[in-house]
């Protein structure tokens, strides 16, 4: 499997990403200074936060799940496709009652930023398709 990331996640050393398609690189660092911790993620001159806690929730939402996750990935304001990542990462009933990411009008996009981290963690399956991918826990 070829590494698409490097970096250890803090803010001096960020993981540099790239999006599922490995066609846009990002960087992603975890701020334990927040209340709650943040990952913080930088798309260019646009910085999106989510909730540090996915790193656990949502492998542990694919392993019960059990099988292969469309991505789904959109913005806050596009409605999503039931059954994809994205839907469970802005979902009521998730762990956190809603959604993960927390800058208003950059909440969307968790299924796009946050598997690949998972995936540098070592803590999921990600595919790499121009198109449609999905995740599953490891």
């Amino acid at each position: 499997m070829t590494k698409h990331w490097s970096g250890s996640g803090t803010e001096q050393d960020p993981w540099r990403l790239k999006t599922p398609p490995l066609k846009s690189e990002f960087t992603m660092h975890r701020d334990d200074s927040a209340d709650p911790p943040l990952l913080v993620c930088q798309v260019g001159s646009t910085k999106l936060t989510y909730l540090a806690r996915v790193i656990d929730d949502l492998p542990a939402m694919l392993r019960a799940h059990g099988d292969w996750m469309p991505l789904g990935s959109k913005d806050e304001k596009q409605a999503v496709t039931p059954g994809t990542v994205e839907a469970w990462g802005r979902a009521e009933d998730n762990p956190v009652g809603g959604w993960y990411g927390q800058r208003k009008g950059y909440r969307g996009r968790l299924a796009n930023y946050v598997p690949p981290l998972l995936e540098a963690l070592g803590l999921v399956e990600l595919e790499h398709n121009a198109r449609g991918n999905r995740v599953r826990a490891k």
